[in-house]
């Protein structure tokens, strides 16, 4: 993974376009030989046979994507292994996209039938029967969406079958309340399959078969098999079928974690922070989403339109909880009525629920799975900036692939058509920085290699640069990552990355030991070697910025504190600072900016916590703020006062996932709701200049079209 590569030629031909992309759902896909890693971690770990990764496509050959003028067309699409994964992994956000009025498709690839007992805590253990506890946890789906869309949990839901791609069967339910509607697709293939085979097998071994199991009262008639190639065809017929514009999906590419006394292993892998089935169900949908970029890209002459969010699984359990009680108790509420109880008037004989999981159990379980929603690719998203016309240009990931979206004239507060830079396919994790030249850089992290079956996978920093300001790209280079073994590059984090006057670019990523390293382009133009930085135990989410003096700064949250990385004096090498002695983090990214008095001010909020605070030279609780998740900062000119005047800008979500601003961080200052109700997917992003655009939020709606927000306040408060 070290080797780097560039692509050659003058332009890339649609044809070899859609190649790269098939090459990585081909059953003889890429592969890594004698690919070592920890034992059991994750699938797709096994040797295959050595070859050159796919090429991303050049800038100038990516596919266009439809105008998206008026198209506000939206649908979510959640593919999971067990029924209850999105309510703890995926909420609040998925329930928060549901009540915006954005229809909802769940996909639930097992049975969830484990040893088939659906115990309730303080009553005798019942037989098991894992056509009855599958069906029950059916159920408990049923009453946990009709109470997110505002229903009686009982509310009745029509039951019929689905016919897929491969001949196979699948019970689908359906249900509406107005704007809102969900359906389920249960695909029901069993979690142990004849012969013991589990679905990591499914993914890693050629020639695995599994079987589903069908459910107690479900319309399905009869069992169906799959094969490797009939899983991803399955997944990707219905993201063709139902054209989702967002994607949710488990985490590909667990954490390795060492499960000892302090950390005992539960359900986890052995040697990760994950179930064994949520790491292949991932894999899976991320081959299908390449498998169907490109069959649609090839049929309809352009890229489907759609975003996608990853989610950590077990990793919740591992590091602070960023949930304030409000934001908890939602999500709570959701998973009590999937548990049920046996009591409860259902009208399901097979069971009410997943009665482990009902009533306040959730929240008293040690692993508190139900207190945190953490990304795998935690990024703010469209990256903005501006072009030499005074125009908004924003950078993001749309149908895995890098897009640029301009405005249509300074201003005017609407983007253009998106247009494709290519590179993928690309998780959404994308960093932009502009060099001492004018010349725009963009790194993203690639799936170089999705095959399993034996073959290896391989991750990759890709980045793209301009040849002059606001002028053409360049193709895309290969960076590799600072791991030596691609198992450990699958873990590598999302890019970070500044630019500094001496017309360097610093470009920062999580190793997989989860410590800092780094890769320097110098002012020629010449990158340099991966160099790792130390430190140990930070979360994804790098915030990388320059001070007053020019001298970068590298950011992230901990365990224990804030990890910090600065430059000595501007040019001199970044390196660890010892700890900061600052309250522990929530473990979302952190907000950072140079303050009015040129100090570093952060912004974050601790565990749990409902309002942030700003660390500087002072602490200050920022009151008013209230809210979850990633909070951006910038030092921006007072709204009612002098331009010399400055005081912090404060960007974030508030508890019911809208995005908000707060000018000013006294006692006073209030924050301001955006207009029309913006619920962003993921974090938002600011940007704020003394130029034309002054101060501006940047967001992706569900429907996977970005947004302008000017917010214009009269005064601080």
């Amino acid at each position: 993974m070290n080797s780097r590569w560039t692509s050659r030629g003058a332009r890339t031909t649609r044809r070899q376009t859609l190649a790269a992309l098939a090459a990585l759902t081909a059953g003889g896909a890429v592969g890594v030989a004698g690919v070592t890693g920890i034992a059991g971690c994750g699938a797709g770990h096994s040797g295959g046979t050595a070859a050159e990764p796919a090429r991303a496509s050049e800038p100038g050959a990516a596919e266009p994507f439809t105008s998206t003028a008026g198209d506000k067309r939206a649908l979510l699409l959640q593919i999971v292994a067990h029924p209850d994964d999105d309510l703890y992994f995926m909420n609040p956000d998925a329930e928060h996209v549901l009540r915006s009025g954005v229809p909802v498709v769940c996909v639930y690839v097992t049975a969830g039938e484990a040893r088939g007992i659906n115990h309730r805590a303080g009553t005798p253990i019942p037989p098991a029967d894992k056509a009855a506890y599958s069906a029950s946890r059916h159920q408990g789906l049923r009453q946990a969406y009709a109470q997110m869309m505002g229903l009686n949990q009982f509310a009745p839901w029509q039951r019929s079958v689905l016919r897929l791609p491969g001949g196979v069967t699948a019970e689908t339910n359906t249900l509406a309340n107005g704007a809102r509607g969900v359906r389920l697709i249960f695909l029901n293939i069993a979690m142990l399959s004849d012969g013991g085979v589990r679905i990591p097998a499914l993914w890693d071994t050629p020639g695995t078969v599994m079987r589903t199991l069908l459910a107690t009262g479900s319309p399905v008639a009869h069992p169906s098999s799959y094969g490797h190639q009939t899983l991803v065809d399955v997944l990707a017929g219905i993201m063709d079928r139902y054209r989702p514009t967002l994607i949710h999906t488990l985490d590909p590419d667990p954490d390795f974690q060492v499960h000892d006394v302090l950390h005992p292993k539960d359900n986890d892998q052995p040697g990760c922070s994950d179930h064994r089935d949520h790491t292949p169900v991932a894999l899976f949908t991320w081959k299908a989403i390449a498998q169907w970029v490109a069959a649609a890209t090839q049929r309809d002459k352009h890229a489907p339109r759609f975003t996608t969010t990853a989610f950590r699984g077990y990793y919740n359990q591992r590091w602070p909880h960023n949930l304030p009680p409000a934001v908890l108790a939602q999500k709570a509420r959701a998973i009590k009525s999937y548990g049920g109880a046996p009591d409860w008037d259902c009208g399901n004989a097979a069971g009410c629920g997943d009665y482990s999981q009902g009533g306040v159990r959730p929240l008293r379980n040690r692993k508190g799975w139900i207190r945190s929603t953490h990304y795998r690719y935690p990024a703010s998203l469209p990256a903005p900036t501006t072009d030499a016309q005074g125009r908004l240009v924003a950078y993001g990931v749309l149908g895995a692939q890098a897009v640029r979206w301009r405005e249509t004239g300074p201003g005017s507060g609407r983007f253009g058509a998106p247009q494709g830079l290519g590179g993928g396919p690309l998780a959404p994790a994308l960093a932009a920085v502009r060099d001492s030249a004018g010349r725009q850089v963009l790194f993203a992290l690639r799936f170089a290699a999705l095959a399993g079956q034996g073959a290896g996978d391989l991750r990759e920093i890709v980045v793209l640069e301009q040849r002059r300001p606001d002028g053409p790209f360049r193709a895309w280079t290969g960076l590799g990552t600072p791991e030596s073994d691609p198992e450990h590059g699958r873990r590598v984090g999302c890019p970070a990355a500044v630019a500094t006057p001496d017309g360097r670019v610093h470009l920062f990523v999580r190793t997989a030991d989860k410590g800092l390293a780094t890769r320097v382009r110098d002012a020629k133009g010449h990158w340099g070697p991966w160099q790792r930085l130390g430190g140990a135990e930070i979360q994804d989410g790098l915030t990388a910025l320059l001070d007053a003096e020019g001298q970068v700064h590298v950011l992230a949250p901990g365990r224990d504190t804030v990890h910090h990385w600065a430059q000595e004096w501007a040019g001199g090498p970044v390196a660890l600072r010892p700890p900061s002695g600052l309250p522990r983090p929530g473990g979302d990214q952190l907000g950072a900016a140079v303050a009015p008095d040129g100090t570093l001010a952060l912004i974050y909020r601790t565990p749990t916590a409902t309002v942030p605070a700003v660390h500087g030279e002072t602490s200050l609780t920022v009151r008013h703020f209230e809210g979850y998740g990633a909070i951006a900062a910038h030092t921006v000119a007072e709204p009612s006062g002098s331009r010399e005047a400055k005081t912090l800008l404060l960007v974030g979500r508030d508890l019911g996932g809208e995005v908000q601003v707060q000018y000013g961080t006294g006692p006073d200052a209030k924050p301001l709701r955006s207009p029309g109700h913006l619920t962003p997917v993921g974090a938002p992003a600011l940007l704020a200049d003394d130029g034309h655009q002054g101060v501006c939020v940047v967001g992706l709606s569900p429907d996977a079209t970005p947004w302008i927000w000017r917010p214009r306040p009269t005064s601080r408060a």
